[in-house]
């Protein structure tokens, strides 16, 4: 039988909850499974370690840390940012996620936290950093 070794490629459903219980991202909510390469870097070195020696079907829940899941969240990723800077395409309102050009070109999300006067707040920190999350997940197909 098949089990998730240091370099499978990996397809499975999973869905994250937070401490609430609420569901903050699933796959089985979009229909498609993820696939993804273990030791690629986009799952940190913890979460591959809870997915080690799955096999095909199987199922799992774990419980993450927020440095083990998506990082604490970063006070140097608030920034401050002049009224003037938004207009109608883009407003600024508590909530709203707003695509910013990186230094490198890239678009980079930020979340829109507080405007009071002619400041506008917004934290570039992943949505889920500083959250303690747990991950339930299904194998779908493994290849080594």
């Amino acid at each position: 039988m098949s089990v998730i070794k240091e370099n499978s490629e990996v397809l499975m459903h999973f869905a994250i909850k937070l401490d609430d219980g609420s569901v903050a991202d699933s796959t089985q909510a979009m229909g498609k499974p993820a696939k993804f390469r273990m030791g690629d870097g986009s799952l940190t070195e913890n979460f591959e370690k809870c997915l080690l020696g799955l096999s095909v079907g199987q199922k799992s829940s774990f419980k993450l840390e927020p440095e083990d899941a998506f990082g604490p969240a970063n006070p140097d990723n608030i920034h401050h940012l002049e009224l003037s800077k938004f207009g109608a395409d883009a407003p600024a309102e508590v909530g709203t996620i707003i695509a910013f050009s990186g230094p490198d070109g890239q678009d980079i999300p930020g979340i829109i936290t507080e405007v009071a006067g002619d400041s506008v707040t917004v934290d570039f920190n992943h949505p889920l950093a500083g959250q303690r999350v747990t991950f339930d997940v299904e194998v779908v197909a493994i290849e080594n």
